[in-house]
């Protein structure tokens, strides 16, 4: 057993895998990935209850953001893996700490995937009412599975044109919408900052609740050092994204709050019931905007659940290469851990059939489980870094070819970020629970983790 100051074989993790995805794939794979479905779909309650002052919410939020990618970015840079930051805790503290945070993502992964089915296949049954919801949500299940077990290259095509997709879209919606608010577009008036005056409409109160509904809408980001491992140059496509993650998160984010709540009233009801982009551009008088964005969100949903399939197979088969899960998730054929795909996939699938069976007990509890689950990864990439960091200056200063920001005080920044996100999360009766559930799941990661650690430390 690798002690946690060596080198562990989080190194050997992706011998098996191919390198299918070309630049052009990680690069879109990167853009399309900060467009997720939470930005689309969450996005309306988080207006609603702090007003033109989730602008601030999603700024704040977005800033802990950056700093969370740029040091997951220095890590995977000098240590390309498709664990990512599990191999990355591994190396910094130990197997109990690539266990704990990478088990606690695969539930988090898997869990979504039913979730963004379910959510694509509302839209679906909008458009052809009286199909079962269920029904769909096989069908996508069954063509993601199925590209994401052929090869690689698919997830890597159909994520570059979902994200192409979604990058029109909200260009074109930021574009008009600015258009709008300057008063140069044609057939409208500038509403200038009439509806910016009640700026904090719920007090504090409303700016917290819409800060938590901002952090979780970020989710989704680490995808693309997962990807990385599997690209043509690992360490060139994870430092191409990192460094162009502070622009994409205040473009996209940060720019299209600021466009919605400029145009629409915080408190009209179509924010909440259409969406905020369908709110804004009815409030343009573009026809057809209902359905057109109805398409873009089952677009970002399907995205989603492509990425998902694939990152949740791939922290699978990464963890079991370390040793830490069963050996039959980390059969690779044809470079694919086709095993990891199809025990992911039946996971996801058997999610959406509990919101069917036991939708007022135990699916409620599973959404509890992974409410806070990002925020426990986010707190591993951190303490990683910073144990890692000094490692390298020390040991390998040449592969430092990204470097996080003023180190280390902007990583006791983002942790004690963090420390307050959980703070308020406490403060809140929707999301204390979640914060508990998430924190007896971590714990007992943690148990069982290190209890492994300590039976294979014993044999060797």
């Amino acid at each position: 057993m690798p002690s946690t100051t060596t080198e562990t074989p989080a190194h050997k993790d992706d011998v098996s895998l191919s390198h299918g995805l070309k630049q052009r794939h990680l690069s879109m794979i990167a853009l399309g990935g900060v467009i997720g479905a939470g930005l689309f779909v969450g996005s309306g309650a988080g207006i609603a209850a702090a007003g033109p002052s989730i602008v601030v919410a999603y700024a704040l939020s977005g800033l802990l953001v950056m700093l969370v990618m740029r040091m997951l970015g220095e890590m995977s840079a000098a240590y390309p893996s498709s664990g990512s930051f599990s191999a990355h805790a591994e190396r910094a503290f130990g197997p109990w700490a690539g266990f704990t945070a990478g088990w606690s993502f695969w539930v988090l992964l898997c869990t979504a995937v039913g979730l963004e089915g379910i959510g694509a296949a509302k839209i679906v049954t909008g458009w052809l009412p009286g199909t079962p919801e269920w029904v769909w949500v096989a069908l996508f299940m069954l063509v993601f599975c199925g590209t994401n077990l052929a090869a690689v290259k698919n997830f890597g095509e159909f994520e570059f044109w979902f994200a192409a997709l979604k990058v029109a879209a909200i260009s074109l919606f930021l574009v008009l919408g600015t258009l709008a608010v300057l008063g140069v577009l044609p057939g409208t008036d500038s509403p200038g900052a009439s509806n910016l005056t009640d700026f904090l409409p719920n007090g504090g109160e409303g700016l917290i609740i819409g800060l938590l509904a901002s952090v979780f809408a970020y989710g989704g980001m680490e995808t693309v050092t997962i990807a990385a491992a599997e690209s043509e140059n690992p360490v060139k496509g994870v430092a191409s994204a990192v460094r162009t993650a502070m622009w994409r998160i205040a473009l996209f984010y940060i720019g299209s709050m600021a466009v919605v709540v400029t145009l629409v009233p915080w408190d009209s009801k179509a924010v909440v019931e259409k969406g905020p982009y369908v709110a804004a551009l009815d409030e343009l008088g573009i026809p057809g905007a209902g359905q057109l964005m109805n398409v873009v969100v089952l677009v970002a949903l399907l995205s989603a659940m492509n990425a998902n399939i694939y990152g949740s197979s791939r922290i699978a088969y990464s963890l079991v290469q370390r040793g830490q899960g069963p050996a039959v998730l980390g059969r690779v054929t044809s470079g694919v851990p086709r095993v990891a795909v199809l025990a992911s996939s039946v996971v996801g699938f058997a999610c959406v059939r509990l919101s069917y069976w036991r939708p007022d007990d135990v699916f409620p509890w599973l959404l509890n489980m992974i409410g806070a689950v990002i925020l426990v990864v986010w707190i591993f990439i951190a303490l990683s870094q910073l144990r890692l960091r000094a490692r390298l200056e020390r040991e390998a200063p040449e592969k430092l070819t990204v470097r996080m920001w003023a180190f280390p005080v902007l990583t006791w920044v983002a942790l004690a970020g963090m420390a307050v996100v959980f703070v308020l999360m406490a403060r809140e009766p929707d999301t204390r629970v979640q914060l508990y559930s998430t924190g007896g799941m971590t714990l007992f990661l943690a148990v069982v983790g290190y209890a492994w650690q300590r039976k294979r430390a014993s044999a060797a």
